[in-house]
């Protein structure tokens, strides 16, 4: 599965707001608005994020703030798309091209991804 230059496995809160550009505040109140956003928690009862769970926040966020669905709306097109086949990517000689990319704005997607790589290389460059 390409990872779009997301070579963690698990994210912080903090870290998963910078990527996404959102506010912890609404990254937790989506957590309890779409079932499919479960992150998991450490030790410390810390809130960890996968790649998968970045991968759903960028769909709920292009779907809320680009598309403008309501939150029921997106609720419902998550609810009617297989979360995992969505998530996944496809062939790997499309490295480009996701089943996401292909179901749903492949452009906003694609930006939204190329934008995260973007951070991740400052990120790395930085330390």
């Amino acid at each position: 599965m390409k990872d779009f230059g997301l070579k963690k496995l698990y994210y912080s809160i903090s870290e998963v707001s910078k990527l996404t550009s959102l506010e912890q505040y609404i990254l937790r109140y989506w957590e309890t608005e779409f079932e499919q956003l479960k992150p998991g928690k450490n030790r410390a009862g810390n809130r960890i994020y996968t790649n998968k769970d970045i991968k759903l926040i960028l769909q709920i966020k292009r779907l809320l703030r680009e598309e403008k669905y309501t939150i029921e709306g997106a609720k419902k097109i998550l609810s009617d798309i297989n979360i995992d086949t969505l998530l996944t990517t496809t062939n790997e000689e499309n490295n480009q091209n996701t089943v996401i990319q292909k179901t749903i704005a492949p452009r906003s997607l694609k930006k939204d991804l190329e934008e995260i790589k973007n951070i991740l290389l400052y990120l790395q460059n930085s330390f």
